[in-house]
This record gives C-alpha cells, sequence and structure tokens, in this order.
C-alpha cells in the first residue's frame, strides 16, 4: 500500500506542492523543482516506495515503467529511469462541497 504520510499524532501538517525530483537508483536525489519548504524526509519516503514499487515490478518480469497515483488533493506520477526515477507531484484544487 502506497502510504506516504505518517498517521501520528505529532506529525505537523504539510503543505502539499507542485514540483518534481528525480533520484538514482539508490535513492539519492539528483535533481528537484519542489520549494524548499517540502519536507526532506517525505521527498526521501516517496523515493523509496517508488524505487521498490518498480524494483518489484522487475524481479516479477512486469514491465512497469510508469506509477500513478491519484489522491483527491494531490496526483503523484513516476518514470522508471535505468533503475532511478523521477516524480512528479501535482496539486489539485479542492472542489467546495455543497
Amino acid at each position: 500500500m502506497l502510504s506516504f504520510f505518517s498517521k501520528t499524532a505529532h506529525t505537523a501538517l504539510v503543505r502539499l506542492a507542485n514540483g518534481c525530483f528525480t533520484v538514482d537508483r539508490d535513492g539519492r536525489i539528483v535533481a528537484s523543482t519542489l520549494p524548499q519548504s517540502f519536507p526532506l524526509k517525505q521527498v526521501h519516503e516517496i523515493a523509496r516506495r517508488v524505487l521498490s514499487t518498480f524494483q518489484a515490478a522487475q524481479q516479477q518480469n512486469l514491465p512497469l515503467t510508469e506509477l500513478m497515483v491519484d489522491y483527491s488533493a494531490l496526483m503523484l506520477t513516476a518514470r522508471e529511469m535505468r533503475g532511478g526515477a523521477i516524480v512528479y507531484l501535482t496539486t489539485r484544487p479542492l472542489s467546495p462541497t455543497s
């Protein structure tokens, strides 16, 4: 299950951000357009889970090259890049509840 956000009571709310980042096969950040206010810990957790998903697919001989996770307020798109990945985070406006 892809759950990137902790459910502990001590976790501060994180403002979702638009941007992308690239990681190598070891999960090291190569480039990022995310704002500096976006927690690095969250970036590493997203990268770890994306890379492990691509690696698991490869071990099962599944041709997975793109991963899309659709949340109500966030769209995550990841593309496999020779063992690493590029991850796009796109926020969506919350629709009014009427």
